[in-house]
Order: C-alpha cells, then structure tokens, then sequence
C-alpha cells in the first residue's frame, strides 16, 4: 500500500484490477471505506483519498464545484491511466462525483451511489415534509455555521451534530473544517452549486441507501428511473445513512455481485443531467 499526495488530497492503492475510485463525504476521510477496501482487495485495486480540509488537523479551505470536480479528475487519471474507471460514492461525494461523470461521461463506466440520489431536485423537495425540510435546513446551515466559526466551538457543533447523525467517525476525526460543502451550497461562496445538475446516468448504475431514516436523500421518482435501466439495481437496506459501515456484510456482497454482475470492462456510456442537485 502506497500513498501519494494528490493536490490537496492523499491517494491509497491496494492490489491490482480495476479500480473502483471511492469517494467520502461529510464527515469523514478516506477510513470510511476500509471496510469496503478489504472487501474488494482480493479482486480489485481501490484507490480512496481524502477531500481537502478533512483530515484532523488539515489547513482550512473552501473549494468550488469545478475544484472538487478537478481535483476528483485528477485522481480518476491516476487511477485509471485514461480508461474509464468505477466511481463509489457517499454524502457529498455523490454530489461532486455525479459532477465529474456528467462533465467527463467518458472517463466513468459504472457508478455506485450510497444514500444521496437526486437530493434537492423539485420532486425530492415535494416528498420532503415540513419536519424533514426544517432538520435539512437546520443541520446543513449549522454545519455552514461552524465552518465560519472555526476553532473549539465550531468543532464541538460540528461534533455534536455528528453525534445526533449517528456518523462512525471517532468524534477526535470530526472537526468544523469539515463543513465548507455546506459553507459553499449555502452561501453561494466560490460560486456555490447552482450550477450542479441532477444526475440521470444511462451508464450501469447500482444505488444503495439506507431505509431506516427520517427522510430520505432521493425522490421515488428518480430511485424508480435508475432501478428501471439496464443493468442498474437500486436496493434499500435497514440501517441509516451510514450504509457500508452499519450493514458491512450486505453493503458489500451487494457491491461485489453488481460489480461482477456488469463487468470489469463496463464501455462507458452518456450521463444526462437535469434540474437540481444537492449535498446530504
């Protein structure tokens, strides 16, 4: 195992085949996948960094859409070599990895979602009720908030809402630098994410959310569109956001099957976008 820096970010490989590129969001690093790594080592190279400003102790930093989607390209180069390549997704990874495939739909030939489908779009926001309108708004725009702020109180309201997610990640790892997608989606800084496009994949696509959740990051709609597509599957599991950690053994028997079931050579395929986009 190696790690190379990558921009701001830290790239680790592991063993050889095609490689799946495994993407975190909010509040974690590249740890989350470990579980999920040792899955796939005995048939795939993974490479997982971790996004800018995340890890402890990491400079403070505010990235554009287009930044997250460059630096994500330049991975994606380093992990494919110019071929296409399988993007794993969570959180607001889903968010900038959906960017980076409608920008570039050549370099992605499958795409895993966890838990953050078509967030924000208008079909999603009219499933939503008010309570769930209210805990989105309140949660996101705390996380902005302790992004701003900074230091011991923004880490101990990062840390709190981490702990009322019931997020994996030790309570030491989160921190309120964490918190610049948010800091960006609300206040329109570095030109904020009104320019994100839905994400409506004609590439294989396998979705997997938790069921077990107050409200959902996806709209019936979109989640019926994907699972009606050739050789995309959508499949809820009974746990919560947090999918490949709280449901390890089916998370990633769900991954290994789809990912055998189409193909290490997936040719890659157009991506469609649509209104609306948004972080979990």
């Amino acid at each position: 195992m190696y790690g190379e820096a990558v921009g701001y970010a830290i790239v680790h490989s592991e063993c050889d085949g095609p490689p799946p590129v495994l993407v975190h969001g909010w509040p974690d690093t590249e740890r989350l996948w470990a579980p999920t790594v040792a899955a796939l080592r005995p048939h795939y190279r993974c490479l997982r960094f971790t996004w800018p400003g995340f890890a402890p102790g990491a400079p403070r930093t505010l990235q554009s859409l287009d930044e997250s989607v460059d630096l994500l390209a330049r991975i994606v180069e380093r992990a494919g070599g110019g071929a296409p390549v399988t993007l794993l997704l969570h959180d607001c990874g889903c968010l900038f990895g959906s960017q980076f495939a409608l920008h570039h739909p050549g370099r992605v030939a499958r795409v895993i979602g966890v838990d953050v489908g078509d967030a924000g779009s208008r079909e999603h926001r009219r499933e939503l009720g008010v309570t769930a309108k209210a805990t989105i708004v309140a949660y996101q725009t705390a996380l902005a908030a302790a992004w701003k702020l900074g230091g011991t109180a923004g880490d101990a309201i990062a840390r709190r809402i981490a702990r009322a997610a019931r997020a994996p990640a030790p309570a030491d790892r989160v921190h309120a630098g964490q918190g610049w997608p948010y800091y960006v989606a609300w206040t329109g800084a570095r030109g904020g994410y009104r320019r994100a496009q839905r994400f409506a994949p004609a590439i294989p696509m396998l979705y997997v959310y938790g069921a077990r959740k107050p409200f959902m990051f996806h709209s019936t709609a979109w989640a019926h569109a994907i699972a009606a597509r050739p050789q995309c599957r959508v499949l809820g599991l009974p746990c919560g956001h947090w999918v490949m950690q709280a449901q390890q053994a089916a998370f990633n028997q769900a991954v290994l099957a789809w990912l055998n079931e189409t193909g290490a050579r997936t040719s890659p395929g157009r991506v469609a976008g649509s209104d609306g986009a948004g972080v979990g």
